[in-house]
């Protein structure tokens, strides 16, 4: 729906706001790419991703992408990418052909920044050395790697196809390969998993000198595996515990928490997810991927592509399953949501300048969290304070009353 400017002013948290403004800038401009397979899914995955054929159809996949990014190119016209992030599924199963034909396609509809970020997800079992190098020499200078624990009965636990040793094998074969900037992803809360172990996990980790650390705790989710069979997890105090003594470790060993599963070394948060966390804009190409655009004239546009690879490789059938332009009620809890969960949180300036509303409508709520200790006294931020942390559902909730 395109936002009437000459409707009444809507209501937000008490207060009558205005009708949006034309943005007076837009925001740095991402692109996301799912590959959705996997050699096999998980029992926790919630994430669009599907058990790969013996060969994958990286040839018609990749003339996808660029079909599917070729009716999005109207909407960025002009704009460079600061960001670009392979996610899955497992990308690392794609070729470095494939990966490098859609780099160079990317390239020639939109300008890449001249330091512009390109991660790739790969799990330790799909590494090989020759494979990765070839990644770096493609453009792509930093990595995820799908590691979630180091410890052989957590790990068949989980379903993950790696074990252990190689688990640490493929950090030290991503620097090997070039890559000076890669991510771990550690999961903490697993199945009969004690202090002691989430913490070996966290020091082995810690030990590989990852530029980065996403260290976040299992949940059940619907329509998974472990959501229909639950495992027995740790008890509520063990995983407080957890984490508070990882948090702990993490800051002694001078990894940062600037998000609330992400943690970096001076320098390194990743830009890509510092841009979707700041409300920034991205594209996104692939089955089931989702983006955000903002528009000059205020508009702020979310969509979803075709989720199914066979529907999204049909030529008879849409990339796009649908869109949605925000409206004045939506945007500032689109807004919060993201932008709070930053430890620092945001300028308060990036708030009318990324809606198009003014920071004036969010004082009610503004006011009501800062007096419940959630929301820092702070005028030029927007940040919660520890506490908000904790219980940041309930701080989103004060700017819906």
């Amino acid at each position: 729906m395109i936002h009437d400017s000459s409707a009444s002013p809507l209501i937000f948290g008490g207060a009558a706001q205005s009708p949006r403004a034309a943005l007076p800038l837009l925001p740095p401009l991402a692109l996301y790419i799912h590959i959705p397979w996997c050699v096999r899914k998980c029992p926790y995955c919630d994430f669009n991703s599907h058990t790969a054929s013996p060969v994958l159809p990286e040839e018609e996949y990749v003339d996808a992408l660029l079909a599917d990014l070729d009716q999005d190119l109207h909407a960025v016209y002009g704009r460079e990418l600061s960001s670009i992030f392979f996610g899955g599924g497992t990308p690392s199963l794609f070729s470095a052909e494939a990966l490098g034909r859609l780099l160079k396609g990317v390239e020639q509809r939109i300008p890449f920044a001249r330091d512009i970020e390109i991660t790739l997800e790969a799990n330790p079992g799909t590494f090989e050395q020759e494979k990765f190098v070839a990644y770096r020499a493609l453009g792509i200078n930093r990595l995820s790697i799908g590691i979630q624990s180091f410890q052989e009965e957590k790990l068949k636990a989980l379903g993950r196809i790696h074990n252990g040793d190689e688990a640490v094998r493929a950090a030290g074969m991503a620097r090997q390969a070039g890559f000076d900037n890669f991510n771990l992803d550690l999961m903490h809360g697993l199945p009969d998993q004690s202090l002691d172990d989430a913490l070996s996990d966290l020091r082995q980790a810690i030990a590989l000198k990852p530029t980065h650390l996403s260290w976040y705790q299992l949940t059940l989710e619907p329509n998974t595996v472990f959501w229909n069979q639950p495992p027995t997890l740790p008890e509520d105090d063990t995983l407080w515990d957890i984490q508070e003594a990882g948090q702990a470790l993490l800051a002694e060993h001078g990894y940062a928490q600037y998000e609330v599963s992400a943690y970096a070394q001076p320098g390194r948060p990743a830009r890509h997810n510092l841009n979707y966390w700041s409300f920034g804009d991205f594209i996104g190409i692939g089955a089931g991927a989702h983006g955000k655009l903002s528009h000059p004239d205020g508009r702020i546009v979310r969509t979803w592509k075709t989720r199914l690879p066979k529907d999204y490789l049909n030529p008879a059938k849409s990339f796009k399953a649908g869109e949605k332009a925000l409206t004045n009620e939506e945007l500032p809890f689109e807004f919060l949501m993201n932008a709070l969960r930053l430890t620092a949180g945001v300028e308060s300036r990036l708030y009318p300048e990324r809606t198009g509303l003014s920071l004036e409508s969010l004082a009610e709520g503004r006011r009501e969290a800062e007096q419940s200790g959630l929301l820092q006294v702070e005028p030029s931020r927007l940040a919660a304070t520890e506490r908000g942390q904790l219980f940041l559902n309930d701080l989103l909730q004060t700017f819906l009353s």
